[in-house]
């Protein structure tokens, strides 16, 4: 992960902080190429002994696994007052788990599919890397500009966006 940022509000994480953050979390989001096209899907995974288990089931997703390519998977969070963030992005390449007592692990380690339907593909993914950074989130008005209410940038039925947290 690339720091671009030259806050002195910025930390890059140890892996230990990165494996701590993950385990605060059980959603993250998974970044693969299906065929030639980048695809993003959400997962709920488990921190397990070094890796990172998830299920799935038939669909884009496996489909797209079982090319065995690297994986990103990425989880974020904030602190309970929503004043410091923190990412992590994990890369690595995605093994299916088949034996009895690997699965039987997952599940003692509380990873059940969320939504209806069939999730039997276990997923393990060993990290060749994994980086993270903690910021400390600036106020609002430091990265959306405030919108002028009289003023109108909208042409001919065009809508205009409208920064979150902001009446429109």
């Amino acid at each position: 992960m690339e720091n671009t940022s030259t806050d002195q509000d910025t930390k890059e994480l140890s892996v230990h902080d990165c494996w701590k953050y993950l385990q605060s979390v059980s959603i993250g989001r998974i970044a693969l190429i299906n065929g030639e096209e980048p695809e993003i899907f959400p997962v709920n995974f488990v921190p397990n002994f070094g890796t990172v288990l998830f299920r799935t089931g038939p669909g884009t997703k496996l489909d797209a696994l079982r090319e065995g390519a690297v994986i990103a998977l990425e989880a974020d969070g904030f602190n309970r007052y929503g004043t410091v963030a923190w990412s992590v992005i994990l890369k690595g390449r995605p093994e299916f788990v088949t034996q009895p007592e690997d699965i039987q692990e997952a599940v003692d380690a509380g990873l059940s599919p969320w939504q209806p339907g069939a999730k039997d593909v276990l997923v393990r993914v060993t990290p060749t890397e994994i980086s993270g950074r903690r910021f400390v989130i600036a106020p609002p008005g430091k990265w959306w500009p405030p919108l002028d209410p009289t003023a109108s940038d909208a042409h001919d039925g065009e809508t205009q966006e409208v920064p979150p947290g902001t009446a429109g």
